[in-house]
C-alpha cells in the first residue's frame, strides 16, 4: 500500500483530515487536480463567517462546538492568527424559523447571544438602517476566520507529521483490492491506500457514481463584492459580520478587513451549472451586481460604491444540508460533500471526524442527520 489514507481533495476538509490523521500517526497521501489553495476549491477566498449559535438545524451544534475549540488549538500550533471575534448579528423577520433555531441553539447549549430589535441594532450599530419588522440575534463569540490561512497552516502541520500532498493529480475511478482501495489516475498511474477519502468537491459525485451512488448535487454559480467602507463604522471592532435571512432572499457580509472594504453576498439563488462548466465572470448577469447594491442602498446606506466583484461555486443538496458517509457496501470508502455554502467553519472538525472514523471505525459524532440515505439511498 502507498498510505493508510488516501485523501482526494486537499481543500478544506481535506487538508484538515490530512493534518489529523497524520498526527495520529498514519501514513497520508493526498491529491489534489490543483495546487492548494487555489480557485478551483470552496476554500477560495481569504475570509468566511463562524457561528455556533446556528439557525440551520440542531444537527450541527456538537459538531460547531468541537469546531471553535480546534480553530482556537489551530491558532496555538501555527503561531497565527485564523480568526476574528468581532461577533455575528443574525437578522430576520420576528417570527423566522431561522432566529428561532438560533435562540433554541443558544438557550440549549448555554451560548451568548444578545437579542436586539431594529431599533436597538441601529443605535448599537449605526451603519444599519432597518425596517421596524426585522429582529436580530448577536453572538459576541462568533467571528471570522482567514480560510486559506487555515489551509495553509494543516498543510505545514500535516507534513511536518509526515503526511504528503502531490498537486496536479486527477483521480478517475476507484476500485476495491486486496487490504484496500486502488484509484486510478488521469496520468495512467495508481495509488493504493488502506481507507480513503473523497472530499473533491465536484469530483466526488463523479467518483461515487462510478460506486454505484448517486449523489443528488447540484453545483450553482454564487457572486460577492466589496463596497467601500468607511472603517470608522463598518471596521472591524465596531460592526459585526451577519447573515440577514429576509422573506425573499438570503444576504451575509463581513465588516472591513484591512481597508479592502465591506465584503456581501447573497446565499440563496444562483446560476445551475453543468459538471465542468466554467464559471461566468462578474457581471455577466445583470443580478450580480445589481441585488447587491439594492441590498446595501435598503439597509447599509453608509456604504459607498462598488469596489470590485468575484465568483465562486456552491455545491448544494436538495435540502441544503451536507453528505458525509461511507459506502455501504465498500467500507473503506469515505466520501464527504455538498456543503452548500455553509461549511467552511466545520472544516477543522470535520477533518478530525474523518481521520477518527477511518482509523477507529466511529466519527465520534451522530452523522445520521447526514447521511446519503436521507435521499432514498
Amino acid at each position: 500500500m502507498d498510505a493508510d489514507i488516501l485523501i482526494i481533495g486537499a481543500g478544506s476538509v481535506g487538508m484538515a483530515a490530512g493534518f489529523y490523521a497524520a498526527r495520529r500517526g498514519a501514513r497520508v497521501l493526498l491529491l489534489d487536480e490543483g495546487h492548494p489553495p487555489h480557485a478551483l476549491g470552496s476554500h477560495h477566498g481569504s475570509t468566511r463567517l463562524t457561528r455556533t449559535a446556528y439557525g440551520e438545524g440542531a444537527a450541527y451544534i456538537p459538531l460547531l462546538l468541537r469546531a471553535k475549540t480546534l480553530w482556537t488549538e489551530l491558532e496555538q500550533l501555527s503561531g497565527e492568527r485564523l480568526f476574528e471575534p468581532c461577533g455575528v448579528l443574525n437578522l430576520g423577520v420576528a417570527d423566522s424559523p431561522f432566529l428561532a433555531q438560533v435562540e433554541r441553539s443558544a438557550a440549549e447549549y448555554s451560548l451568548a447571544l444578545e437579542l436586539e430589535s431594529a431599533a436597538g441594532i441601529t443605535a448599537r450599530w449605526p451603519g444599519w438602517h432597518l425596517p421596524a419588522d426585522l429582529v436580530g440575534g448577536f453572538e459576541p463569540g462568533a467571528g471570522v476566520l482567514y480560510c486559506e490561512q487555515a489551509l495553509r497552516a494543516w498543510h505545514r502541520l500535516g507534513t511536518a507529521h509526515g503526511a504528503r500532498l502531490l498537486g496536479g493529480r486527477t483521480v478517475t475511478g476507484l476500485r476495491a483490492v486486496s487490504g484496500g482501495v486502488e484509484a486510478a489516475l488521469a496520468d495512467g498511474g495508481r495509488v493504493t491506500a488502506g481507507r480513503v477519502l473523497v472530499c473533491a468537491g465536484q469530483r466526488v459525485a463523479p467518483l461515487m457514481a462510478s460506486l454505484g451512488l448517486v449523489l443528488p448535487v447540484q453545483r450553482v454559480r454564487k457572486t460577492f463584492a466589496w463596497y467601500q467602507a468607511d472603517a470608522g463604522r463598518y471596521g472591524l471592532g465596531v460592526f459585526p459580520g451577519f447573515s440577514a435571512v429576509l422573506n425573499d432572499a438570503i444576504y451575509y457580509g463581513f465588516p472591513t478587513l484591512s481597508g479592502e472594504g465591506l465584503k456581501i453576498g447573497r446565499h440563496d439563488a444562483g446560476q445551475p451549472l453543468a459538471p465542468g462548466e466554467p464559471l461566468a465572470p462578474f457581471g455577466f448577469y445583470a443580478e450580480d451586481r445589481a441585488e447587491l447594491d439594492a441590498f446595501v442602498r435598503t439597509y447599509l446606506p453608509g456604504v459607498g460604491e462598488w469596489l470590485e466583484g468575484k465568483v465562486c461555486h456552491y455545491l448544494r443538496t436538495p435540502d441544503e444540508h451536507f453528505i458525509l458517509d461511507r459506502h455501504p457496501e465498500l467500507d473503506r470508502v469515505f466520501y464527504a460533500s455538498a456543503c452548500s455554502g455553509h461549511g467552511f467553519k466545520f472544516a477543522g472538525v470535520l477533518g478530525e471526524v474523518f481521520a477518527h472514523w477511518m482509523l477507529d471505525g466511529e466519527p465520534g459524532f451522530d452523522l445520521s442527520p447526514f447521511a446519503l440515505s436521507r435521499f432514498g439511498q
